[in-house]
Order: structure tokens, then C-alpha cells, then sequence
């Protein structure tokens, strides 16, 4: 979970009285208000099938923006980096357009896209992004990373894998960046990207491995 820091007094007027204090925000207020931000967020993003329906709707897209901005604010601090970013994470909702258009399309090869992930080992400092075709299909992107702040990690890729139930075909690796995550708790994660766009997933109930 991210760390929360110090007590941190609110700017506030002050009056005659002796008896008057700063008022504080504690770690367990910081906690109660991200509760409710994550909340809000989650519920906004709940029917956008992962981002699909979000292409088409402006307004929405901005609700949603807000929300994670909201997010943001209150993660504004707190290290991401540690070993709680390593998990499986599964995608809820992203504005990356390729991940879409490969969602969106599968179907015209005669599949469809399963859980999309992003796995992530900061300690071996390797992340692989994942697209399934269940039941046997898979691509997936390896990248290798490296902590570059509290927030954010640079990716640089290095292979590419389509894989059916017995073949493969290796792709060249292509493009590197820096993700940061915004917010990180034991549920979900938050991600701004070097290409402005979004992500948030959730700790998938199993560990994807090769």
C-alpha cells in the first residue's frame, strides 16, 4: 500500500481564542476521503466496457479524468514504487488506444479478448502487458523496467509474443516511456502515462506467468 506521510496542517484564520489549534489531516481522514475518491471513480468507469463505450462520449471521458485527477491529489506524496507494485494487475478502464482497438476487434479473427494485464516484478524489474484470447491465445509486450522517483518507472520493451495453443511468433521489440502511478492501494492502481493516457486496474485473483 502506499505510504502515508506526516500529519500536514490546513492553511486556517486565526481567532482570539488561546484555546484555538491548526486543524490536521491524519492518515486515517487521507484514507476515508481516497475511499470515497475510489469509490466515485470506480463507479463512473463501472459500465464503459474498459474504455470502449468512453470513445464515444466526451463528457464522460471528462467525469472520469476528474475523478482520477481527484484520486491523484490525495496519492500526491506517497511512494508507488515499492514492492506492492508488483502483482498481476487486470484492466477496468484505460483510454490507450491500441489496447482498445485490439479489444474492440478481436472478433474479426475470430476470437475475443480476455483479461487484459499488466504484470509487474520490481524486484526482477520486468514488466510483461498482456492481451488473452481465451482459451488458448495470448500477445504479450516484455519490457524491462527501472524506479525512477516515488511515482514513476521507466519501461523500455524488448520482445513481442502472439502465441496460439501450440505456435508462437515473436515480434520485434519496439519503444520505451515512463509510467507513473498516481494511486496504489490494496485493491487497485492508477496510472498516467508519457503519452497522457490512462489506466486503471485491479490485483487480479491469479498470477499470469508465461
Amino acid at each position: 500500500m502506499a505510504t502515508c506521510l506526516p500529519f500536514r496542517a490546513i492553511p486556517f484564520k486565526p481567532n482570539t481564542s488561546s484555546s484555538s489549534r491548526p486543524a490536521k489531516i491524519t492518515c486515517s481522514s487521507v484514507t476515508a476521503q481516497s475511499r470515497l475518491a475510489k469509490q466515485d471513480l470506480l463507479a463512473l468507469i463501472a459500465d464503459q466496457d474498459r474504455g470502449l463505450k468512453t470513445q464515444a462520449d466526451p463528457t464522460k471521458r471528462a467525469s472520469i479524468i476528474k475523478a482520477i485527477d481527484a484520486l491523484a491529489d490525495l496519492g500526491n506524496g506517497t511512494v508507488t514504487t515499492g514492492s506492492d507494485l508488483s502483482a498481476t494487475w487486470r484492466l477496468l478502464w484505460t483510454t490507450e488506444k491500441e489496447q482498445l482497438f485490439i479489444i474492440q476487434n478481436a472478433s474479426v479473427f475470430g476470437t475475443r479478448a480476455g483479461d487484459v494485464l499488466q504484470v509487474i516484478d520490481v524486484d526482477r524489474k520486468v514488466l510483461n502487458n498482456v492481451i488473452t484470447f481465451p482459451p488458448d491465445g495470448v500477445f504479450f509486450v516484455r519490457s524491462t523496467i527501472e524506479v525512477a522517483s516515488p511515482q514513476r518507472v521507466n519501461f523500455r520493451f524488448t520482445s513481442a509474443v502472439l502465441r496460439g495453443k501450440s505456435w508462437e511468433f515473436p515480434l520485434p521489440p519496439f519503444g520505451q516511456g515512463w509510467f507513473e502511478t498516481v494511486y496504489l492501494d490494496d485493491e487497485i492502481r492508477v496510472v498516467k502515462d508519457i503519452r497522457e493516457d490512462y489506466l486503471v486496474v485491479d490485483r487480479a485473483p491469479y498470477a499470469w506467468t508465461e
